[in-house]
């Protein structure tokens, strides 16, 4: 059976690619960081940062889409929605720099894998809303 796609649907094929990188890079970074020859709180440390960034990505994402949309959106969330995520990457960058055990490349996947699990986090939140508006679930 054939679901139909909706006008302003993202794609079948575009949802999945998003979905893979997602998982692709979320997982890359936890298998790097679960192999790592780190001490436990640094690698608690990194942990804390993908978490905190794909969580202030989303939420971001949903603040400009909410804005966008003429939802209201109070300006202290929408302003601590962009600090919260500029400084996961911050601290991300900070982290990289500073960590005199990790090789440069060991850093660059890090930072790699970050930034494509960021990247995916916003990209999987916009199809859902957008399917969900195309669907008029929302």
């Amino acid at each position: 059976m054939k679901v139909e796609r909706k006008d302003g649907e993202p794609t079948a094929a575009f949802k999945g690619a998003s979905w893979a990188a997602l998982l692709i890079g979320a997982s890359a970074y936890l298998i790097g960081l679960f192999n790592a020859a780190m001490e436990l709180n640094e690698k608690g440390y990194y942990f804390a940062i993908l978490i905190f960034g794909l969580y202030s990505s989303v939420s971001l994402q949903k603040a400009v889409r909410d804005k966008e949309e003429g939802i209201p959106v109070t300006n202290i969330y929408y302003g601590i929605s962009w600090l919260a995520l500029l400084i996961a990457i911050l601290l991300m960058g900070i982290g990289l720099y500073n960590a005199g055990s990790i090789v440069l490349s060991e850093k660059g996947f890090y930072g790699m894998a970050f930034v494509l699990s960021v990247f995916a986090a916003i990209t999987v939140q916009k199809n859902i809303r957008d399917t969900q508006k195309a669907r008029g679930m929302d």
